[in-house]
């Protein structure tokens, strides 16, 4: 037992310290990639942990039951989001509603008119900030931009443009038939949808250079 909990332990950390090698070099020195301690956690996800530092948290018990092109896709899709910036930031905005809550019905009792002014505007600037993270349509977006990213970095790092989108298509559809939860289930499928347009598009534009070539 203790001779398997001990190579589990190294087979967890040679990927994460496989993984981190697939950070490009300009990230290297600001991301880190570690195992996830949460209970019930996300596959992966990324976390800012201070001021220009951001950890990639992933669940190893569920990412080895990946391929390894899945695994590297689906990393590169993370590393996506940071480089766009679209990561989650620390929650603050749930605090910031709940204090101009609190501050907005402190002061009507007190009747005290910039403070009442004040509580409101933070309850709309966190309200909004909170509008944007569960906004369907825009996490849509910035998933699929992110996808498209992870393909580029995946030819950055040698793989051929079919074999990325590939690989990436893969893990999506091992994701679908995965995940429990239909919501969840649903932003896997409508990423599919998207990746395979791109993919779509992609063949459209090699073939098109292709016969201009043959042309000349």
């Amino acid at each position: 037992m203790t001779s398997y909990a001990t190579t589990s332990a190294r087979a967890e950390m040679s990927e994460l310290r496989r993984l981190k090698t697939l950070l490009p070099p300009e990230l290297q020195s600001w991301v880190t990639v570690e195992g996830t301690t949460e209970v019930n956690p996300s596959l992966i996800r990324s976390e800012e942990i201070g001021k220009d530092q951001v950890e990639i948290q992933i669940d190893l018990a569920k990412w080895d039951q990946l391929a390894l092109d899945q695994r590297n896709l689906l990393f590169w899709h993370e590393v996506a989001r940071i480089q766009n910036d679209t990561i989650a930031r620390d929650g603050w905005e749930m605090a910031a509603l709940a204090i101009g809550l609190g501050g907005a019905v402190g002061e009507l009792w007190v009747q005290d008119g910039l403070l009442l002014l004040l509580a409101l505007a933070l309850c709309g600037v966190s309200g909004w900030r909170l509008y944007q993270k569960n906004n369907g349509e825009r996490n849509l977006k910035e998933a699929t931009e992110a996808d498209e990213k992870a393909i580029a970095l995946a030819t950055r790092f040698g793989y051929s443009l079919p074999n990325a989108y590939k690989s990436l298509g893969s893990a999506l559809k091992t994701l679908v038939e995965q995940s429990p939860k239909r919501g969840q289930r649903n932003k896997y499928e409508a990423r599919l949808q998207a990746l395979r347009r791109s993919a779509a598009k992609a063949k459209s534009k090699v073939q098109g250079a292709g016969a201009r070539e043959t042309e000349r």
